[in-house]
């Protein structure tokens, strides 16, 4: 999923810079249109995902060394409440049954990452493989198959190896480079004669900016105005690495590809009309997306970054940009090492130009961009406080990536919603009417020529989140994490969305009403047959009694509370 800056003023106004738009984009023109009814090209491919420290636990077991996310979120202070991913949803040991609830949605594919302190727990490959690691993920990758369902792998998802952040400094680094690509080729040899869609990294943005810059994720670094652009050109450097290794060592007798996943907001400029929000606005996009997929698309940094940084750097009397250089060597070999573009979006922003100081103490890649975020407040907002949903910024950003990397082959690699909320319902209509929304831009983006083979909702289950641990749930099945077995049950969101699988889009307006209509009368009758189970059956086992049934709970206290105390009175 997508955190997003740390500073509380980043959730009223946030800034992002980006390089001069395509020609081919329009800005000026932004038609929001009707709901469009009709269906997805043939084979076009449905799937949900989740990532290896945010869903399966173990974190000590089995030879798995630390990561640096196992180090960050037992430091207090850290994440919300002082959660862990320690056990989260014990998917380690929950393999066929998290299969099940695939198979139950119809799922072509399934989206997880590999974590790297499991296969190698020092992250050196010379030091130790770790065979019951490799175990594991032979039967994940082993039993989607027998089910028919296509795994997509995710080499890094953030939990880099402790070791490699202790010895080295992690990705400010440049040694992470040659670590990381031992450990990518080792995959390839051990998975790749049955994985054909490897991704790099996850989010790399999140990684460089909340990693280096705000410090609010692992390994929880502060280097203002360097750190993010120092670890940035070291992953970019990885990322083609890696695609050269499986291109020169792999792909011929694998036939598999390589590729990345970028986040990335839309931001729409506050005034169309107006050429310094235009303007403003691609900066936002430019030094979000752009950051990363311009050098692996076109061999170097989007000129507004080298302008904006470079610029701010002289008037902070410094030597030489805070923006690392390529070489024309690496420009070289970056440029076109990426067989599909993942995307993964969630959120739109408008923007507007504002001049930020250029003082050595207010460096930072925010300030760099001299812009500001808003959002309308008319935008639903369910959960976390930065995702609020404004569907016609997919099919924006969708065009925007066409236009400018030549139309590459797109897989939707995250797009969910969250909901924040104490008492939880499975009847998620808000969920239901995102998804709806966000897969008919995307319809709309692919009747625009836009190149999405695929599409993955996230995520399949309720997980730990980052910074924000358990108290924010993106899943398509609800997790109880507070009883030590991690039952799941199913959300409304999981009949709505197998419908769209089944009908492969939108067949028409009654049937899509329809499918809203019962996946509410279904959960509505889940959550009566939860709320009343553990009354009956289990009030000597408070750990069984599931969540969603909390609100109930507490209206039956108070409503006994309430009698007994009128009876005294009375």
């Amino acid at each position: 999923m997508q955190p997003r800056c740390g500073n509380s003023a980043c959730h009223v106004l946030m800034l992002v810079l980006c390089l001069s738009a395509a020609e081919d984009f329009d800005w000026t023109k932004n038609n929001h249109g009707s709901f469009y009814y009709g269906t997805f090209p043939t084979g076009f491919s449905w799937g949900a995902g989740g990532s290896a420290y945010q869903t399966e636990g173990a974190w000590d077991k089995d030879g798995k060394g630390l990561s640096i996310w196992d180090v960050f979120s037992h430091k207090k202070g850290k994440i919300q409440l002082n959660d862990t991913g320690d056990s989260s949803c014990e998917s380690y040991y929950k393999i066929k049954d998290d299969i099940s609830l695939m198979k139950e949605i119809r799922l072509n594919h399934y989206r997880f990452s590999i974590s790297w302190p499991r296969i190698i727990p020092t992250g050196v490959k010379s030091d130790h493989v770790n065979g019951k690691g490799i175990q594991f993920y032979d039967e994940l990758i082993d039993h989607l198959l027998e089910n028919h369902i296509t795994p997509i792998v995710t080499l890094y998802h953030w939990d880099l190896p402790q070791v490699l952040q202790e010895k080295y400094g992690g990705w400010q680094n440049i040694s992470m480079v040659n670590h990381f690509n031992d450990f990518a080729n080792l995959c390839f040899e051990k998975f790749g004669d049955r994985v054909k869609h490897w991704i790099t990294f996850n989010n790399p943005w999140s990684m460089a900016v909340e990693g280096y810059e705000t410090g609010e994720h692992a390994p929880g670094l502060k280097l203002r105005g360097t750190g993010a652009y120092r670890a940035a050109h070291h992953i970019i450097k990885a990322h083609a690495k890696v695609w050269h290794t499986y291109d020169t060592q792999w792909r011929a007798k694998q036939k598999g590809l390589v590729g990345i996943s970028l986040s990335g907001d839309w931001g729409e400029p506050v005034d169309i009309s107006n050429q310094k929000d235009i303007e403003a606005a691609e900066r936002y996009v430019q030094f979000y997306l752009g950051w990363f997929a311009t050098p692996i698309f076109h061999g170097d940094y989007p000129q507004v970054m080298k302008d904006f940084v470079g610029r701010k750097s002289v008037q902070q009397g410094l030597g030489t940009s805070r923006l690392p250089v390529f070489s024309s060597q690496e420009k070289s070999y970056i440029k076109g090492t990426c067989d599909f573009l993942g995307i993964g979006h969630f959120t739109t922003r408008y923007i507007t130009q504002r001049n930020d100081p250029t003082g050595r103490s207010s460096n930072s890649y925010f300030t760099d961009r001299d812009l500001a975020e808003l959002v309308d407040p008319r935008w639903p907002d369910p959960g976390s406080e930065w995702l609020y949903s404004v569907p016609w910024g997919f099919r924006r950003l969708l065009n925007f990536v066409k236009t400018q990397y030549g139309n590459p082959m797109i897989y939707v690699t995250e797009n969910g919603v969250s909901e924040k909320m104490m008492c939880t319902e499975l009847c998620d209509e808000w969920r239901i009417q995102y998804y709806k929304d966000y897969i008919n831009e995307m319809l709309k983006a692919i009747r625009d020529g836009v190149n999405v083979k695929g599409y993955t909702a996230w995520s399949l289950l309720d997980k730990f989140e980052w910074d924000e641990g358990y108290s924010e749930r993106f899943g398509l099945y609800y997790v109880d994490f507070r009883n030590k077995n991690k039952p799941r049950y199913p959300k409304a969101s999981v009949q709505f969305y197998k419908r769209i699988i089944s009908s492969n889009g939108f067949p028409n307006q009654r049937e899509v009403e329809n499918w809203r209509r019962k996946a509410v009368e279904m959960c509505s009758s889940s959550n009566q047959l939860l709320a009343a189970d553990p009354l009956t059956s289990h009030m000597e086992m408070v750990t069984e009694i599931v969540v969603p049934t909390v609100c109930t709970l507490s209206i039956l206290i108070s409503a006994v509370l309430l009698m007994f105390l009128l009876r005294r009175r009375n």
